[in-house]
């Protein structure tokens, strides 16, 4: 049973939405060094003019930054040591004393490295073209409030090839569509700690429009990064977060669960977990990062499971408010079914790597929703623990079926033990174990003997058989038996023995 269902009455409600996303925002062919060239040849510019070719336009994003700044009644702020504070701070200051209303909030300028290309020409080729160098230059970091988006903010580099980044928040979207349908909530920084409608909230949250976000974009770049060439932006995104959360009805419900949860997984959830959590298989030859962090925040207590670009979080927001967020800084590395074209020019439609455009947000939803309900599943797996005797008689305990005898498991047994480890494999929670999995994960039995340890887990409520197929499952009850003994044996046990 899931923590949602089982703790039913002691939750407002639930709520799936997008939290973080930073978009980059590059005009044209400007992203790539052969498309700067490209660029140049078209217009009959000089690859080694690139300096002159340039130099008007991050004149004119300076002017305009400063002409911006003068109708708004704002200063711009350099900000010449960028660990001296957060801008975020600054700008929670700043709005506490401005208010909400839609419009600029403030802008800084810092020097920072960026990206950007130098003309090169090959003396054995005999070719002039781009590569990619970088450089220190000005950057000016527009914050505003805006009416469908909320909070966001544009940084604009003032070189060429003028990559601009843009964030906003999934929450602060939503919260527009409340409004807009009248739904009364109650908002916390980026998290809602009560909605009067959950469901309502939800179908709001999940009819996401990417097209208006399209629109909002052009807007925003005209607007804070002019150029004098009519070219269309290409808008990827960069780094995405969904989140899952559980708003509970005070923090006084929340805490016990929390500890538990927090306590337990950080010494269970291993990088084969946190693959499957994400929908993959973890392999050997993974050279990523991959593992659990725990952190103490100024807010509260937070477990990371990493694995390369993407991570599965769990903390607490404000007491009363279970957060489960998956985060990627390359989407790609998901997979959906979608249309791809060939070399042909036609369009098929078959399981490829999620495009980095921010069209993908669509498709993303459910990759990530399916994620955190995997995670939600796992955690939910040492939830509730009174009920803890009860099932361990269910496993340990023997059970005579017809005239046949099915002996418990017995833990502290190394064949026993052996059994419970190689079906509690990573690899098998997607895909499923069959007989010739388990027959290589003990080569030491016969197929007679895995036949009959398929049956014995069978009996004892351990696996349960797919409809008229050849693979089986682990059952919530395993899950659960296999974390708990593991972790009592290989920590609380072994530690209490060591220290006697």
């Amino acid at each position: 049973m899931l923590i949602t269902e089982s703790h039913s009455k002691e939750i407002k409600g639930t709520l799936y939405c997008y939290d973080r996303v930073i978009i980059r925002c590059t005009a044209g062919t400007f992203g790539f060094v052969g498309g700067m060239t490209k660029f140049f040849i078209e217009n009959k510019f000089k690859i080694f003019d690139f300096a002159k070719v340039f130099e008007p336009v991050t004149q004119n994003i300076k002017e305009n930054a400063e002409k911006i700044a003068e109708e708004n009644g704002i200063k711009i702020e350099y900000i010449r040591n960028n660990n001296a504070f957060r801008k975020e701070d600054k700008i929670s200051e700043i709005i506490r004393e401005r208010g909400t209303h839609p419009g600029l909030v403030h802008i800084f300028s810092a020097l920072e490295v960026c990206d950007t290309y130098r003309p090169w020409h090959d003396k054995q080729t005999g070719q002039t073209f781009f590569k990619n160098d970088q450089n220190k230059q000005l950057h000016y970091y527009f914050y505003f409030i805006d009416e469908l988006f909320g909070e966001c903010f544009l940084k604009v580099p003032t070189i060429a090839p003028f990559k601009c980044v843009f964030y906003f928040n999934g929450h602060n979207y939503l919260e527009h569509k409340l409004k807009k349908h009248g739904i009364e909530y109650e908002k916390h920084d980026n998290a809602f700690v009560n909605i009067s409608d959950f469901d309502k909230a939800q179908e709001l949250s999940d009819n996401f429009k990417v097209e208006k976000l399209h629109s909002a974009l052009d807007a925003f770049m005209k607007r804070y990064c002019p150029l004098p060439w009519d070219l269309p932006y290409n808008y990827t995104l960069s780094q995405v977060e969904y989140s899952l959360d559980i708003v509970f009805k005070s923090a006084d419900c929340l805490k016990p669960l929390y500890d538990n949860i927090i306590e337990t997984a950080m010494h269970t959830v291993t990088p084969e977990n946190i693959a499957n959590f994400l929908g993959k298989r973890f392999s050997v030859q993974f050279e990523g990062e991959a593992g659990s962090r725990y952190n103490k925040r100024i807010l509260g207590t937070r477990i990371k499971h990493q694995m390369g670009e993407t991570s599965v979080k769990i903390y607490d927001k404000f007491g009363s408010v279970l957060r489960i967020e998956v985060t990627s800084n390359d989407v790609s590395k998901f997979r959906t079914f979608r249309d791809v074209q060939k070399k042909d020019g036609s369009l098929v439609g078959e399981v490829a790597n999620v495009k980095k455009s921010i069209y993908s947000l669509f498709p993303l939803a459910k990759i990530f929703k399916d994620a955190v309900n995997r995670y939600l599943s796992f955690i939910s797996d040492f939830d509730d623990p009174s009920d803890g005797v009860k099932k361990m008689d269910k496993v340990t305990q023997d059970i005579k079926q017809g005239f046949k005898n099915f002996k418990g498991f017995n833990f502290f047994n190394k064949d026993d033990e052996e059994i419970l480890k190689a079906i509690a494999d990573g690899n098998f929670t997607i895909h499923g174990i069959t007989r010739k999995n388990l027959l290589l994960m003990l080569p030491h039995k016969s197929k007679y003997q895995i036949s009959n340890i398929l049956k014995r887990l069978r009996v004892h409520g351990l696996l349960r058989k797919v409809g008229k197929s050849y693979k089986y499952y682990l059952t919530s009850l395993a899950r659960k038996i296999i974390i708990s003994v593991f972790a009592f044996k290989n920590l609380d046990l072994t530690y209490a023995l060591a220290s006697s």
